[in-house]
Order: C-alpha cells, then structure tokens, then sequence
C-alpha cells in the first residue's frame, strides 16, 4: 500500500460495544483500508487507508448506510446529556402514575394514554436504532430493548383491547425510564472523563499581539505565522511556539512538564503555546504556528491514544461481536421454556428480563473510559501515553534500561569542588581560571565560569588566550600566566600550581529517589552509558541504580536492549538524544524525555514533556494503575452480564430490576474509570 492517511470521523447514533463493533467491522472490509477503530466512549471512527483507493467520503456513506451518523463537528457530550435529561423527565412524569395505577390492577386504558408518551417520545430513539440496525441485517442494545419494552407494550395493548387486566405497562415506562437514567449519568460521566482534553484545549489563547510594520497588532493566534515578531505581557498566555529575542521573565510551563516552579527564560531561549508568562514582558519570534506547536500535538496524541484500544480488550471485542446474537437466542428459548410450564404472560416477563438484562453497555465501555481518563491525567501530569498498546506493556515490562547522560545526571559538566593550594582560596582559583577560560568553547571551561558567575566572583581581563588542544588553555590574567589543564583542571599561577577544580556530570537532585521507586515497582533498573567503567560505576552508586553497562557506543544501545529482552526481560528504554531513538524503538516500550529530540519522542510509547526523572516512575505507576482499572471493568461487566442472564432466565429478576441492573453497571464501570482522576 501507498503511503498511508489517517482521519478520525466524529460518529453519533452508538449506544454500545456492538454499534462501534459493526462500523469497524464495515470500515475495516472497505477496500483500501489498512486499519479502522471505532471507540465507543469518544464517539470516533480512526481510519487508515490508502487515498489512490479510497476516500474519506466512502466512509462517511458506509457509516450512514448502517443508520448511524457523521456530523461536521465531534458531538458534544454536554449536548447527549442534556438530549437524555429532556427525554428522561418526561418519562419519569408519565411513569409515576402508571406505576401507581399498575399496582393497583386498575385503569388498564388510562395506564395505556399515559405510557405512550414514554414509548413514542422518550424510548423513541431506542426503536429508530433498533429498526436501522435490523434494516442493515445487524443487531445491538436497542434491539434489546426494544424487543424487551416492546414486547411488554403489545402484549399490555393486546390485553387492554380484549378486557383483561394483567398488564405491563409499567414494565415498559420503567425499563424505558431506568435505561434513560443510565445514559443521562453515563453522558455526565463522560464529560468528565474528557475534561483533561478540553482543558488543553483552552489554553490557547484566542489572540495574538503581533508587530507589523513596528506597530502592535492584535490578532487571532491561528492567523500568526512563522517567522512574526510576538508580544508578551505579564500575566498573558503566550500564542505559539518560538524563540524569545529580548527581554527576560519566569514562564509557568506546569501545564507542559507537570513542574511547579516557573522557568527563567532569557534571549535565546524557547517559549512554549499556552505557557503563562508570570513576570517581565518580552518579544518572541514566532517558530512552530497551528498544529506545530507543541499543545497541539499533545492535543492530538492525547486523542488519538483516547481513540486507542488496548490488547487486553480484544476479548471484549470477540464477545460482543456475538453477544446480542446469543442474548437473542437466550431469550428465545427462556420464553419456549416457560411457556411450556406457566402462563403466556410469565414466560414473556421473564424472556424480557433476559434481554434487559443482558444489554452489553458495561463491556463497550470497560477499556474505552478507562484509557480516556487515564491518558487525559496523564497529559495534565507532562506524561502522554500514545496509546492503549503503551499502556498495557508499561504494566508488563519487569526491566528498564535508563540512559546516563541527561537521563540521570543533568547532561553538562559542572564544578563539584574547588581544592585551593596553600597561599590561595577557593575564589582565587576559581576566579583566576573562569578568567582564563572566559573565551573557550570547551564544555568544561563553560562550567567553570558557569560556576564563578553562581558564586558571583569577578572576572579579570585577559591577553594572550590560546587553547591547548587536548590539554586546556593558557592566558595572561592581568600580569599572571594562568593555565588550566584538562581533564583534570589543575590550576597554574606562574608555573605554581594555586588549586584544582573537580567537575563532573551531576545527578539529577530527584534520580536517587525516582530509581528507589522504580526498584520498589519490581523493576529491574540498568544504567546504560559510553562513559568509562569507574565513572559509570560512580554514578550508579550514587543513583542506587543495581545494574550498569559502560563504554556502549551508541550504536551498541540497540543491540544492549536485544540482548535484555533475549534473557526474557520485558524491557523499556527510557532517553532523550537522537542516538537513543534505535533503542528506544527496539525496547518494549520506549519512554521519552520530552526535553530530547523529536526523533527520541517519535520513537517512544511515553514521552514525558518535562525532565524530571521521577517522571518516569509516574508514567509506570499511572499506566498501571490504568490497566488495573481496565481489568476490574472487564472483570465485572463479564460477571455482571454471566451471572445476570441465567438469574433472569430462572424466573428471579423482574425486567424493572433488570433494567435498573443494567444501567447501574454502566454507570459503575465509567465511575470506577474516573477514579483515575
């Protein structure tokens, strides 16, 4: 196949796993096709395909032949709930006195005018679906219910008509009433499962200030374009991604790395979309505009991970591609053998219970509203979880394999400690060498200033700077010949050596704690580095890291990786550069430093968008947390639907307490999903 699309179709009209089950089952047998999901808990079809074979608008035409929708905008939730809410009302309304009047056998005409509000407007929506499905040769929930309220209806109608007085009508407003409650809570709760979405989205700002012609311009943010000169106030939200070019202030990026404290920003360095700039004002050159910036593409991996299914659901998906079928058939041969042994009207009772009962709304959403909330709260936390396959392995994988440099430690040398000689102090040795190096490019000499200018000691002018290559620098400070040798930064003053300067690649402040968790997880942590064997021991150590592999080249890392998952370890690789990105995609599940490379956050499963170490033990810990959950829905919508069905075949579960039954398992498997916020 050509290079692949993707496109993501808003679909309404699904009420249930069998719904999305047909739509991708059709999507999926559509020629050009690579791949099609249909998520039940965002109401969106994701396609793959080839556009010399197929186009978009195909789908769109398949999708309405089943009888289901594609709107030109994502359906609201808050919208299906207030749909729900209206219907509900009314049904309650008319249900009340019917119940009331059903009790007392009386009226049987009157129970009649009163229920037909509840079936022709409140379950109207129930009987549409149902018959679109059967019209496509299909059946799902509504067609239980339908069958179930339906049935109850007729027989009620068939008995008023000839004079009896045993009906049902308050089965079928109940049923109709209860299921209604259900989905008006159910829609609540989705509201609430994608709110972390909603609040990404919002913090875009709407405008921009833009200089034209050196005037200040108010703009909309989605009409700035790469390369404009930006304005930013305090207190504002900064419009699009770029490089700041004067001015200094602190930005708040929590939304972006989950890090509290604000960030020190200065010429040179870069401001993130919808970031808040907390202090000075500044000016900024527009780099990465629209769906470029940084927010944008976590909005779009968050929803597409939303939009993703887990492995651990595939069973889900088998059964229910079945299940209405043999709900059906259940129901079929419980009516058969009832009426065998008691009344007409006792074996059509308990055949709907049977098919109330049996409404498979739990099982759809078991993995959908768990993987929504969890990669939602992910995304407010810096962690984007591209997927429910990231999901699941982060749960499985028993080793993780952390690069050093940057991952570990904080990727730049730094003076650990100065030692003066006799006759000098730490300042003297310090100020005298940061003079000397004041002009050097070299890594080491950039922290030695780095380090005078923390301690706030003055520099001296300096003649004569030459860098030895290999060895250091020499050069006169004031009217004394300075020379500072590596590797080691030994200071010389006139031949005589003043002190020495020890600088090493430090650990990060929290990696000691982030490995103790990953360790307490059960994970087996490895350090992996090009650094020599004492270095790399010396920073294991200090890490508490219990297994390290040293003088790896980067393009060993790959090959260390293979030979972990050969000894049966599930493996993750967690790293920031572009040398890590092979690894990173032959582990199991590759976690990213967001502050890395795009190639390192394309190649992982997790991209943290901070730096912070513990990250990655946050990262672990929600996605386990989220497959957990995952399992205990799955758990119980099977156990609810297995137990349920023969409990109502033998006669012990009334359709009102099935129909209630029935929506309290829905609404228990999206609140136990939101648990996860």
């Amino acid at each position: 196949m050509k290079t692949a699309e993707r496109i993501d179709l808003p679909v309404s009209g699904m009420t249930c796993a069998a719904c999305a089950r047909t739509i991708e089952r059709t999507l999926a047998a559509t020629s050009g096709v690579a791949r099609a999901n249909v998520n039940l808990a965002t109401n969106t079809a994701t396609v793959e395909f080839d556009p010399s074979r197929v186009r978009p608008a195909d789908f769109i035409s398949a999708i309405e032949d089943l009888g289901y929708g594609v709107p030109d905008t994502e359906p609201a939730a808050d919208a299906a709930e207030t749909q729900y809410r209206r219907r509900l009302i009314v049904a309650v309304i008319f249900t009340v006195p019917v119940m009331v009047l059903g009790m007392l056998h009386v009226a049987p005409w009157i129970q009649l005018a009163l229920t037909l509000p509840v079936i022709f407007y409140s379950g109207a929506p129930f009987y549409a679906a149902a018959w679109s499905a059967v019209r496509h040769g299909a059946a799902n929930m509504n067609t239980l219910i339908a069958l179930g309220t339906g049935a109850a209806f007729l027989y009620s109608l068939w008995e008023t008509a000839r004079g009896g007085h045993m009906v049902y009508y308050e089965a079928a407003t109940v049923i109709i009433a209860l299921i209604l409650l259900g989905r008006t809570l159910e829609a609540h709760a989705r509201i609430k499962a994608s709110a972390a979405i909603r609040r990404l989205m919002e913090l875009q700002p709407a405008t921009a200030r833009v200089l034209r012609d050196g005037v200040e311009v108010e703009t909309p943010a989605a009409e700035v374009r790469a390369g404009d000169t930006v304005v930013v106030r305090p207190g504002e939200r900064i419009p699009v991604d770029g490089m700041i070019l004067d001015g200094e202030s602190a930005v708040d990026e929590s939304m972006l790395t989950g890090e509290s404290l604000p960030v020190d920003k200065q010429p040179g360095a870069t401001a993130f979309a919808g970031t808040v700039n907390c202090s000075g004002s500044f000016r900024y050159q527009a780099t990465k505009v629209g769906r470029a910036t940084v927010l944008q593409r976590m909005i779009e991996m968050v929803k597409q991970a939303q939009g993703s299914r887990a492995p651990v659901a595939r069973l889900a998906d088998v059964v229910s591609a079945y299940f209405t079928v043999a709900v059906l058939a259940a129901a079929l041969v419980t009516f058969g053998v009832w009426l065998l042994f008691a009344p007409l009207a006792t074996a059509m009772v308990n055949a709907v219970a049977v098919l109330i009962i049996a409404c498979p709304c739990a099982l759809g959403l078991a993995t959908p509203t768990a993987i929504m909330v969890g990669t939602g709260r992910g995304a407010e936390r810096g962690i984007l979880i591209k997927g429910g396959e990231a999901l699941e392995m982060a749960y499985r994988i028993d080793a993780i394999v952390l690069d050093k440099t940057g991952t570990i430690t904080q990727g730049k040398p730094r003076v650990t400690e100065v030692i003066p000689a006799e006759g000098f102090s730490e300042n003297d040795v310090l100020g005298l060498a940061a003079s000397a190096e004041r002009y050097s490019e070299h890594p080491l000499g950039k922290a030695i200033v780095e380090s005078a200018a923390a301690r706030h000691v003055p520099l001296q002018d300096i003649t004569g700077f030459s860098s030895l290559a290999g060895h250091g620098v020499r050069a006169l400070v004031g009217s004394r010949e300075v020379v500072v040798s590596k590797p080691g930064a030994t200071v010389t003053v006139d031949g005589v050596v003043a002190g020495s300067i020890e600088i090493a690649d430090t650990i990060k402040p929290e990696a000691a704690e982030a490995v103790r968790r990953l360790r307490a997880m059960g994970l087996e942590v490895w350090m992996i580095t090009g650094d020599n064997h004492a270095t790399a021991e010396a920073v294991a150590r200090e890490a508490g890291v219990e297994h390290f592999l040293a003088e790896v080249m980067p393009d060993q890392k790959l090959a260390e990786v293979k030979k972990l998952q050969t000894g049966g370890h599930r493996v993750a690789m967690v790293g920031d550069g572009i040398n890590d990105a092979p690894a990173l995609a032959q582990a199991d599940l590759g976690i990213a430093m967001g502050s890395g490379t795009a190639a390192a956050m394309e190649a992982g499963g997790i991209t943290l968008m901070g730096n912070n170490l513990s990250g990655v033990a946050d990262a672990i810990e929600l996605s386990r947390r989220t497959m957990r959950i995952i399992r205990q829905n799955l758990f119980w919508a099977f156990a609810y639907n297995t137990l349920g069905i023969p409990i109502a075949a033998l006669g012990l579960l009334s359709p009102m307490l099935a129909a209630a039954a029935m929506a309290a398992s829905s609404v228990t498997v999206v609140s136990n999903s939101l648990r996860l916020r």
